[in-house]
């Protein structure tokens, strides 16, 4: 991992980057609320050969924090912008949980800088159906960010998944996390808040990749389904996860991602209804019965 600082009107912007293949479109990664870099590290490392960028946001990680508030649409400028300055005019953006909501916006903007999107445990944002509430409560509690003896007992009511029978997964989550600044924290949730997609959705040109988690409290895989129907050209990968399988289960994650960004990925996966077909395919074997999909116009 090569860490280095980019400085986009008067913002200094870390930027890490794992190097691969420079042939083929890097991937680039935008974090969940409040994360930093180092949290996507191993699912970045997973990628071995794919040239792999991540960003923090102003106020997350090494970045330095914005005075003013901004909304995804800015954000996605500020993005595009480190891109370029970067070196890179196009890359295939994979974004979680909060990111998810920025990769949408940077796709529907910046459609020219973008090849292939990737929407990992996200939703449209407003509108869309909501997580549990008692989740969601535990999850804005301020002792999930600087407490790890908090996180280890909770995790498996905010994450579902692999969290719910074995804590030491939070532990090893929260040993990469750095603390956001309380201000940069706020102007992530302003950014997000009454953000929408879902009337613009229909226009998005990108094939597209949705992953879900059969088992994620914060962003029922129903929303996930949702897109999936909204989204001209996609692809819907529904899990036996939680809400941070990205992380956790990159064994899992890690192959769909590969043939998606390949252009070989030409069926749904949905381990909630059919999870025979879902275990072949993640075992590289031919599906049993799966239904081609093909793009919708």
């Amino acid at each position: 991992m090569q860490i280095q600082y980019v400085n986009i009107g008067g913002r200094r912007i870390r930027v890490a980057v794992w190097p691969g293949d420079t042939t083929s479109t890097p991937l680039l990664l935008m974090n969940g609320i409040g994360g930093n870099i180092e949290v996507l590290r191993p699912f970045a490392e997973q990628m071995q050969g794919t040239e792999v960028i991540a960003f923090d946001v102003p106020g997350a990680g090494g970045s330095s924090t914005s005075i003013l508030p901004y909304r995804l649409s800015g954000l996605a400028r500020l993005v595009s912008r480190v891109i370029v300055q970067l070196g890179y005019q196009q890359v295939d953006v994979l974004g979680v949980s909060w990111g998810g909501l920025l990769a949408q916006q940077f796709a529907h903007s910046f459609p020219q800088h973008c090849r292939r999107l990737i929407l990992a445990a996200t939703s449209n944002g407003a509108f869309a159906v909501p997580g549990n509430p008692y989740a969601m409560f535990m999850l804005a509690q301020a002792a999930r960010q600087a407490d790890p003896n908090y996180l280890a007992r909770h995790a498996g009511t905010i994450f579902g998944g692999v969290f719910r029978n074995n804590p030491e997964y939070a532990l090893s989550h929260v040993s990469e996390m750095m603390p956001p600044r309380t201000l940069g924290y706020l102007w992530q949730l302003f950014a997000a808040t009454g953000w929408t997609s879902l009337h613009w959705l229909f226009a998005l040109r990108q094939p597209t990749l949705i992953m879900a988690g059969a088992d994620d409290p914060l962003v029922p895989a129903i929303n996930a389904r949702i897109m999936r129907f909204l989204i001209p050209d996609a692809r819907l990968a529904i899990l036996d996860c939680g809400h941070l399988f990205l992380l956790t289960q990159g064994e899992l994650v890690t192959p769909v991602v590969r043939r998606f960004l390949a252009g070989e990925l030409h069926h749904d996966i949905d381990a909630a209804r059919d999870p025979v077909s879902a275990e072949r395919f993640l075992q590289n074997q031919p599906p049993a019965q799966v239904a081609q999909t093909g793009s919708r116009t």
